[in-house]
């Protein structure tokens, strides 16, 4: 098993993030192309590549205006410390593997699950609010949030359910809440020409949705101006999973092929239906996670300085906590997975400004299901897919015939990764 210096590892990505917050945090209208300047490391990341080893890793709010142009009166806010993160606001790690089908208990998302005219509703609150986040340790942003949170609260239906929101504004803004579903009803659709258009602050709205097709999916606020809405963090994922005896009974919906279709092979599309449906055992053998790619434009000039996965820059890579490397930082640390069970990654695009994003995978190739509303792959044993905004898809990994040790992922577009968008998988046996 080869080793690896963590420390050194460790060392790589600090500098890159101390440099990139003291560039943004000590000038707010500093741009991304002045903190790339004071990176002078750009070969830093590649000398990354190929990293493995068997221990675990260790590791004020200011006036935003009312359209984001511009107006602030100071610097960041510095709550956290420099290093680590503010671990009671937001914790990516968490976020990772949280999928709300209406039973769990949320913090910022009332829900519940019942029968109703022989349907399942999944019900769920959410209420809009103006929040400071931490996108890199010591560095705030003031959002726009569903939930108090961004991404937003990742929700989880299986096809043919009733998503039933209970949509509350207490921001300072008109909102909306837009789902990129097969939606049959113009005055559920969130945009600010259909139905009730936007809620207003301080007033609701509930929104009803079909869970169709299957697939990974995108809620927004549709208000305008959208890309202001987008930027400032209003956006989270809607994972619609199959339900097998629909599979079953027209298979042809769920493949992208034209020749016939025996007993056996729809019996393989059953089988992975199932195992893509959190209600069914097999779902339980493979590890799922939740990565949404976003950035921030700290200075509002439209050009982000700031990109990550899930919000927080680096949260994904080695730290030094106080116990030494026997253990991870409070708020960073790789993302562990075991060796022996497959992963699956729903991956959605936000990023504001750029046209596209996309994910590498260091030492790995994996299966791709563009919008993942296809129960077999659009594209086999990739190591790099691009999204533009909005667009999203199912990653399959298997780790099996990997060494434990770290592997990285990033952004391919090598700028993205120097701020912030660099993470590492952690793969133990």
């Amino acid at each position: 098993m080869g080793g690896v210096d963590r420390s050194r590892a460790a060392e790589i990505c600090r500098t890159m993030e101390e440099r990139l917050v003291d560039q943004v945090d000590v000038d707010r209208s500093v741009d991304r192309r002045t903190v790339l300047g004071g990176l002078s490391i750009a070969g830093a990341a590649g000398g990354l590549a190929g990293l493995a080893g068997a221990d675990r890793s260790s590791g004020g709010a200011h006036d935003d205006g009312d359209h984001g142009n511009g107006d602030h009166d100071g610097e960041h806010g510095n709550f956290g410390a420099r290093g680590e993160y503010d671990g009671e606001q937001f914790d990516p790690h968490s976020y990772l593997r949280t999928f709300n089908t209406g039973h769990e208990d949320h913090p910022a998302l009332g829900q519940e699950v019942y029968e109703e005219d022989g349907r399942t509703v999944r019900h769920f609150q959410l209420t809009a609010q103006d929040v400071e986040i931490e996108i890199a340790p010591g560095v705030s942003f003031p959002a726009w949030t569903f939930g108090g949170q961004v991404p937003a609260p990742t929700l989880r239906a299986e096809e043919g359910d009733l998503v039933r929101i209970d949509f509350v504004n207490a921001s300072r803004h008109a909102h909306t809440m837009h789902p990129h579903l097969e939606n049959h009803q113009p005055e559920m659709d969130g945009v600010p020409q259909n139905g009730d258009g936007v809620i207003e602050t301080n007033e609701s709205f509930r929104y009803e949705w079909i869970a169709r097709p299957a697939g990974v999916h995108f809620y927004h606020c549709h208000a305008l101006p959208l890309k202001e809405h987008m930027h400032r963090g209003m956006y989270g994922m809607i994972v619609v999973d199959p339900d097998p005896e629909q599979v079953r009974d027209t298979p042809r919906d769920y493949v992208n092929y034209h020749g016939p279709i025996d007993d056996a092979y729809r019996e393989e599309l059953v089988r992975r239906a199932r195992r893509r449906n959190h209600q069914y055992a097999e779902n339980d053998e493979v590890q799922e996670l939740v990565m949404v790619m976003n950035s921030f434009d700290t200075n509002f000039d439209g050009e982000n300085e700031v990109y990550a996965a899930n919000t927080r820059a680096f949260a994904y890579a080695p730290a030094e906590s106080g116990d030494g490397w026997s253990s991870p930082g409070p708020t960073k640390y790789p993302i562990e997975i075991e060796r022996d069970r497959p992963v699956r990654i729903y991956l959605l695009n936000t990023t504001e400004f750029d046209p596209i994003n996309s994910l590498h995978t260091h030492s790995q190739f994996f299966d791709y299901y563009d919008h993942g509303t296809t129960l077999l792959p659009t594209h086999k044993r990739v190591d790099t897919i691009m999204q533009c905004q909005a667009q999203r898809g199912i990653l399959e990994l298997d780790y099996s015939g990997h060494e434990p040790g770290l592997y990285m992922f990033h952004a391919h577009q090598s700028e993205f990764s120097e701020l912030g968008w660099m993470s590492f998988f952690e793969v133990v046996e």
